[in-house]
């Protein structure tokens, strides 16, 4: 079922014009105001859950289609957008932004699709080389801002079924998939199965594990399959609402959402947020009382944003030692730091691969003003067996510095005092006495003195 509370002004304003209608026609119809409908196309007023069931009615449209209709993804991922010191002469401010969402959702959606485009490769991209799958299916995740409320309402349900019939959710699953889907689960050795962590047997009608998976992993993998039985229609319904053009982003976007359902199914949202609460968002505690891992728990941390019981607004992202990022999610955060092309050498998490296994904390502070707490921690993946690399990353949650006097993890830190400045990558950024910056900022001519040297490597005109 849809959920209350939605803003969608500028996909009811189209809806309107696509049919011919004026304000005024259109509010009979739904039996409202005129002057509350034009509250509501300007997003200044939510649908409520009886409007948009009459909406459907009336206009035969998938009520589905309303959470995923912001142009550019709303105005959160417009203003991190915006961010970019390309447009840093040009002060765009909160009301210009929401006027031209409302009045040109067609333009703001082709400039964020360009924007994104260009900011991925550099320029790359831009002459025919075929789309990304990977931005194509994070751009829909973000649509979404990372929470799908008929999936999580879904997983609430038959994790409660499982809780009633076994304590352990790994041997309540297992019996499932034996019991209703003749699905038996059975852990291979390494050196039966070498290269792979899941394979599904259906000829021997068996999910075989690998014994390279934790305990956690195996829980997830096992959800992860229940996921793909029986949340298909569902799974199914936001794959095709995607439309996507490309099969492989598809398949990415598919796995992202299946797995947020096995993510759902082990840390069902009611339970999970009482919890976080009650903890102080204490991430350690919540892992034991979950049966999760560290990156489990802070990639459900971003989910949480159920109408009338939100979280606090994490983003999450994860990191190789290059920096290069292969797990990004905004959530409600509205941070610019989840789109940077490059992490700043001067934010502390890159300090956890040295550290393993400790929370690296640190406030920081963007140009911009906005401050940020962000703990971070490395992670190392399905290695241990002879001759197996473990894949080692670092997971960093961060959400803005106001929220986070709720966090256990906080405590002893002066939110209000001094922040560590950071940037978003040394090209998209302007602070001048920077002496860790490799590369000048775009759009900014270099001034070379030969008589002087600065503390900093560059300097730059305006500096």
């Amino acid at each position: 079922m849809a959920k209350q509370g939605i803003l969608a002004g500028p996909r009811i304003k189209r809806l309107r014009r696509d049919h011919g209608h004026t304000q005024q026609a259109m509010a009979e119809m739904l039996g409202i105001s005129d002057s509350y409908l034009a509250l509501i196309e300007g997003n200044r007023r939510p649908l409520t859950a009886g409007l948009i069931l009459k909406l459907a009615e009336l206009f035969d449209f998938d009520i589905r289609s309303l959470s995923q209709e912001e142009p550019g993804g709303g105005s959160a991922a417009m203003r991190r957008r915006l961010s970019d010191p390309l447009f840093a002469d040009l002060s765009i401010d909160r009301a210009e932004l929401e006027a031209w969402i409302d009045n040109a959702p067609g333009g703001i959606e082709a400039f964020a699709r360009l924007f994104d485009r260009w900011r991925e490769g550099g320029g790359a991209g831009m002459a025919g080389e075929g789309p990304n799958p990977v931005m194509a299916a994070r751009r829909e995740i973000e649509r979404w801002r990372n929470h799908f409320a008929d999936l999580d309402a879904q997983a609430e349900e038959l994790a409660d079924e499982l809780r009633i019939g076994a304590g352990d959710l790994y041997g309540a699953i297992a019996e499932r998939l034996r019991v209703k889907h003749q699905l038996t689960i059975r852990i291979l050795p390494f050196d039966v199965m070498p290269d792979r962590l899941r394979r599904l047997d259906l000829h021997a009608r068996q999910l075989q594990l690998s014994e390279l998976l934790d305990p956690a992993a195996r829980t997830f993998q096992a959800a992860f399959q229940l996921a793909q039985i029986e949340a298909r229609a569902g799974i199914d319904a936001l794959v095709a609402g995607a439309a996507f053009g490309d099969r492989p982003a598809e398949r990415l976007y598919r796995r992202h959402v299946t797995s947020y359902f096995a993510a759902a199914l082990m840390m069902p949202y009611g339970r999970f947020l009482r919890a976080c609460e009650t903890t102080g968002y204490d991430i350690q505690l919540l892992q034991r009382r979950f049966g999760a891992g560290f990156e489990q728990v802070a990639h459900r941390l971003t989910t949480l944003q159920r109408v009338g019981a939100r979280g606090l607004p994490f983003f999450m992202l994860r990191i190789d030692r290059a920096g290069q990022l292969s797990k990004g999610y905004a959530g409600a955060s509205g941070s610019a730091l989840i789109d940077a092309v490059h992490r700043c050498p001067l934010w502390a998490i890159h300090q956890a691969f040295d550290q393993p296994g400790r929370l690296i904390r640190q406030l920081a502070e963007l140009e911009d003003g906005s401050r940020w707490f962000t703990v971070a921690r490395s992670v190392r993946h399905h290695g241990g067996a002879a001759g197996v690399p473990a894949a080692e990353h670092v997971v960093a949650l961060g959400l803005a510095a106001d929220h986070a006097a709720a966090l256990a993890i906080a405590r002893g830190i002066d939110l209000g005092g001094p922040a560590d400045p950071i940037g978003l990558g040394c090209t998209h950024c302007q602070r001048a006495d920077c002496v860790q910056r490799a590369a000048p900022p775009l759009g900014r001519a270099l001034t070379i003195n030969e008589r002087e040297r600065g503390l900093a490597p560059f300097s730059f005109v305006g500096d």
